[in-house]
């Protein structure tokens, strides 16, 4: 039975409960590794996850933080990733099995942490199961983010873990505040986990003198790790920031643009999908609940989910399923499910067992549906990077003389296939790019400039780009694998 008002709490995890969430982590990776090998063949379904092992392989072999070869660069927007990613080409283990190790025993980690939290927050949770925590490893999302070769799910164990010390009542400010710094090295909007921490101090801590000892207790472990972060960058680029943190919003001007409904539809679509859905009255439940009871905690852990959501809104599209949103939606389905399972305290026990096993029965369904539809994207997204960027790249480098210099906006499978002069115009790793991203006409003059001798680009992507020529090689032209720009083409660049 899901909930039981008479069993023995019980916050610890059994080793019935470890093995039962070790098999769903497992079949989350058979099923979405064995979907994209009988689609295409297994990889990472975004061309970035390329960019992070360009950036591995040359710090495990050549001991500098470079995408091209000699060439320092801060196009890694998660520093941390990249390095735990190279201890794979240490291991020799890299690029395949060590990233899908790394991602299972992030989900795993993930699962773990939900259903602590759980047991330690709810005391009507009270699992013959550890459902929860499967829940997560089978969340679609999150399954497709362990496997696409992304920092993703480092990021939300690190935010989940701060949300685990708030939601607890832990009073380990220097603890957290290590966290929240290490968290800037996975994705620089960490950062924003300060603002639940510093406001936590000031409600939880009743004297003045209580609530400055937490507060330095948490900046000195943000610190720690926070500032040689800023000196990294600083040294690597010039900037505080990677060089992605600025690229990507120059780029998206045009999401910027949009008004606010349309913007606020396309991210409903991406975050309400599969159990994030049927959870809702749970959220709703446990807010107002939170409000009634004064629970800062989770009042505030609330506002820093709607806060993120908030911020990428505003700057970046929901796109890729909106993989930048995935720690707030990671926040919301665990709001969500302690508000169902609090819920249950209001009905008699006979209530209980029927509303249970009803409502277990519905996010189970959904939950399933959802696995598929995720298995399906993901052996999708991973044979239009395969058949695309992958294959171009693999051509490119076996048919192009190694003096020819490419420009190109997906720059991830080209580095790593190849070693060919590039010319990155996404910006990455060339921050005098970002000015001119959406300037077609500065962009053409960029490449004749820098004696260009190859455009690798989609056959629809900035038609008013100048100078395309004859075309050498056109990758799958199958419609299942094509962008919305058609097909990867290898285009000769013929000047003035």
């Amino acid at each position: 039975m899901f909930v039981s008002l008479h069993s023995p709490t019980d916050k610890q995890l059994s080793r019935k409960d470890i093995l039962l969430l070790v098999g769903a982590v497992l079949t989350s990776l058979v099923i979405y590794l064995g979907l994209s090998a009988a689609t295409y063949r297994i990889g990472f379904p975004l061309d970035d996850s390329w960019i992070h092992q360009t950036y591995a392989r040359n710090l495990a072999l050549l001991g500098e933080w470079s995408f091209l070869p000699g060439e320092l660069s801060s196009g890694s927007t998660s520093p941390l990733w990249t390095i735990l990613l190279a201890l794979g080409f240490v291991l020799h283990l890299s690029p395949y099995f060590w990233t899908y190790l790394l991602g299972g025993l992030l989900l795993f980690g993930i699962s773990i942490l939900v259903e602590l939290i759980l047991r330690r927050s709810a005391s009507l949770y009270k699992p013959a199961y550890p459902w929860a925590g499967c829940l997560f490893a089978l969340e679609w999302h999150l399954a497709w983010a362990a496997f696409s070769g992304m920092e993703t799910s480092l990021h939300i164990f690190l935010v989940l873990f701060v949300v685990s010390i708030l939601l607890t009542g832990s009073r380990n400010y220097l603890i957290a505040g290590i966290v929240v710094g290490v968290s800037v090295w996975v994705r620089p909007d960490g950062l924003t986990l300060l603002g639940p921490m510093c406001l936590a101090i000031f409600l939880t801590e009743q004297t003045g003198s209580d609530r400055m000892r937490g507060l330095l207790r948490l900046g000195f472990g943000f610190s720690v790790f926070f500032f040689p972060y800023l000196l990294f960058n600083l040294a690597i680029s010039g900037a505080p920031m990677p060089n992605t943190f600025y690229a990507k919003q120059v780029e998206y001007l045009g999401w910027q643009s949009l008004p606010l409904g349309n913007r606020l539809l396309f991210f409903s679509l991406q975050f309400f999908q599969g159990v994030s859905l049927v959870l809702i009255p749970g959220f709703i439940q446990k807010i107002i609940r939170a409000v009634r009871e004064r629970n800062w905690a989770l009042l505030v852990v609330a506002a820093w989910m709607i806060g993120y959501i908030i911020l990428y809104l505003l700057r970046l599209p929901v796109y890729q399923h909106g993989r930048y949103m995935m720690p707030a939606l990671a926040v919301f389905i665990l709001i969500g499910f302690l508000g169902f399972v609090e819920g249950l305290g209001f009905l008699h026990s006979r209530q209980i067992r029927l509303a249970s096993r009803t409502y277990l029965s519905i996010l189970v369904v959904a939950l399933a549906i959802s696995f598929a539809f995720g298995g399906y994207s993901y052996s999708k997204d991973v044979a239009f990077i395969e058949s695309q960027m992958v294959d171009t790249a693999r051509w490119v480098a076996i048919n192009l003389p190694q003096s020819g210099k490419i420009a190109a906006h997906d720059i991830g499978a080209l580095g790593y296939f190849g070693q060919h002069p590039i010319v990155d115009l996404a910006g990455l790793i060339e921050p005098e790019i970002v000015p001119m991203i959406n300037d077609d006409r500065r962009l053409s003059d960029y490449m004749v400039a820098h004696d260009v001798q190859y455009l690798v680009a989609f056959s629809d992507w900035k038609p008013n780009l100048a100078f395309r020529g004859e075309k050498y090689f056109v990758a799958s032209e199958n419609a299942d694998f094509q962008s919305e720009y058609g097909s990867m083409i290898v285009y000769g660049w013929s000047k003035p």
